[in-house]
């Protein structure tokens, strides 16, 4: 298929969603972005439709879109012909039935994280990925960010030779993600919301995990917005080739971001060792000959990513992953995380739930022949 064309994207979920449009609609702030040589992030991606039950969210998008057509009514969306990828942001508990119905709709669909957070779910959307031959890309925003991007490429240039281990954190005080979304105390569990980062960044540099032990705790936060689940979590993976990692988690600590970013990704290597954070966007990493390099993207960058000078939300890594998955679209071309490796995920995260829950190891074998995987 012809590289030339466009393709449109309309978006569920005008709350985070809202990004998303802005991403690719809005010209790039100075200086261009980072490998296009264009003003807009997306150029093969272009929003044209938006939807929330939330008539004040519609006005909010209006306003940073107003060209765009708007809907209270998903049907109405899933109808246009000009929506040829939906991308969905609402709750969690929520994905499984708008994937399934965009689907069946005749649409490719791009899911925020977690892909769905039930078994049940995760059943009904592989059964409907297949029966339909619908794509899926799952919005992991982390793998999308230039410090990781950037590690990606050098693990790919073979530049720290076999990855013998690696640990992820995201850590990150979580009382204002209460506030907007009360939802989260009582329908999902932390392990599918902020775990999900950690945890998707290990399965893609480990492939499938064999098998996790966890343990979790609650912090103060979460007992006094009374969430059901844990916000704290440890967690040690083995991969299917035998292979370790370490995995933490925690959502309601005062953070020291000057000394530990909120995402970090360490990848330990026969060659060599590299970090890889967020929200700085530093990528740190040593030579062959053992001397410490240091790369900061963050003043080269900042527009593209965040919007502005200060440290906005996810506009770089949306606009980057929609155009990745329009272009493995228009060409056929292999992409990940795709539906069925979005689901491994998703049996990893459930796996870490039940080991935390019952202080026992957790296969992930069961679980994947429970979804069909």
């Amino acid at each position: 298929m012809s590289t030339e064309r466009t393709l449109g994207v309309g978006v569920l979920g005008l709350h985070e969603g809202r990004t998303l449009l802005v991403a690719l609609n809005h010209v790039i702030p100075p200086p261009v972005g980072p490998t296009t040589g264009s003003a807009t992030r997306a150029p093969h991606a272009r929003a044209v439709a938006g939807c929330d039950l939330s008539a004040d969210k519609i006005a909010g998008a209006r306003r940073d879109c107003p060209e765009l057509f708007y809907t209270q009514d998903y049907a109405e969306l899933l109808a246009r012909p000009d929506v040829e990828i939906v991308a969905i942001y609402t709750p969690d508990q929520f994905h499984g039935d708008h994937i399934v119905q965009a689907f069946e709709a005749g649409k490719d669909v791009i899911c925020t994280k977690p892909l769905v957070n039930s078994v049940a779910d995760a059943r009904r959307v592989l059964e409907a990925g297949r029966r339909s031959g619908r794509k899926l890309l799952v919005g992991q925003s982390t793998r999308f960010f230039e410090s990781f991007q950037r590690q990606r490429r050098a693990f790919e240039a073979d530049e720290v030779g076999a990855v013998e281990f690696l640990e992820a954190h995201y850590i990150h005080r979580m009382d204002w993600y209460y506030e907007k979304s009360a939802w989260v105390a009582e329908s999902t569990d932390w392990v599918y919301l902020g775990l999900s980062h950690p945890l998707d960044l290990a399965r893609w540099y480990l492939g499938r995990i064999d098998e996790v032990f966890a343990y979790g705790a609650q912090s103060a936060l979460a007992k006094e917005y009374g969430a059901r689940s844990f916000d704290i979590y440890t967690v040690s993976l083995k991969a299917a080739d035998g292979r370790i990692a370490r995995v933490l988690g925690h959502y309601g600590l005062h953070e020291l971001p000057s000394a530990r970013n909120c995402i970090e990704l360490v990848l330990y290597g026969s060659d060599g060792t590299s970090l890889a954070q967020y929200h700085d966007m530093r990528f740190s990493y040593t030579r062959p000959d053992g001397a410490e390099v240091a790369e900061d993207m963050l003043y080269s960058k900042r527009g593209y990513y965040f919007n502005n000078e200060v440290h906005g939300m996810h506009y770089g890594e949306f606009g980057n992953y929609a155009e990745y998955f329009a272009q493995a679209l228009l060409t056929g071309v292999e992409y990940s995380p795709g539906l069925e490796e979005g689901l491994e995920t998703f049996c990893l995260m459930e796996a870490v739930r039940r080991s935390a829950q019952t202080g026992q190891p957790v296969k992930a074998a069961p679980l994947l022949a429970e979804i069909g995987l």
